[in-house]
């Protein structure tokens, strides 16, 4: 067995711990649907966590685009998923992602004001930086539907520009 690359995504909310996921094969269409809509839910409920906590208007006006943006692609994502009559299945890494998630909110949860803005922000550059890396090198490539894979190359561009805002508001926080 090899651990792929989109396993990292399961790391994303853990900076600097990598879970040990093993995928022994490149994922179905309804496994890559499941982890891409997994990875837009958790932004989304990270930004909603920012958009409680958070003060900063830099850091608000990113967190609401996040909301916008990832309910978005994951309406998209779901009309997709019913009109090609695939049922998204969870899998090792979506599961991975969300308990990574579950542990990175609370750590977030016992932050406040400056402190959570920075952590917050520097999490969003990895997620965005991992998100973008795996559709590009694995969620992409494995998708075998030609709607699901045009589905997923226009999220990559929504999400490089995520990073790139994530980027400048981190610039500004430093």
């Amino acid at each position: 067995m090899r651990i792929r690359p989109i396993v990292m995504l399961a790391s994303l909310y853990l900076i600097g711990t990598v879970p040990a996921v093993l995928a022994a094969e490149t994922p179905t269409d309804p496994q890559i649907a499941h982890i891409a809509y997994t990875a837009g839910v958790i932004d989304v409920e990270a930004a909603k966590q920012a958009l409680a906590k958070s003060k900063n208007k830099e850091v608000r006006d990113f967190a609401k685009n996040m909301v916008r943006d990832h309910k978005a692609v994951n309406a998209k994502a779901l009309a997709l998923a019913k009109k090609l009559k695939i049922k998204p299945e969870d899998n090792n890494t979506s599961k991975a992602l969300t308990e990574a998630a579950k542990t990175e909110r609370a750590k977030l949860g016992k932050l406040h004001g400056a402190a959570f803005d920075k952590a917050y922000i520097d999490n969003e550059v990895a997620y965005h930086k991992q998100v973008n890396n795996d559709l590009e090198t694995v969620l992409i490539p494995s998708a075998s539907n030609a709607e699901l894979k045009s589905l997923l190359e226009t999220g990559l561009k929504v999400f490089q520009g995520h990073e790139q805002h994530a980027e400048q508001v981190a610039a500004k926080l430093q």
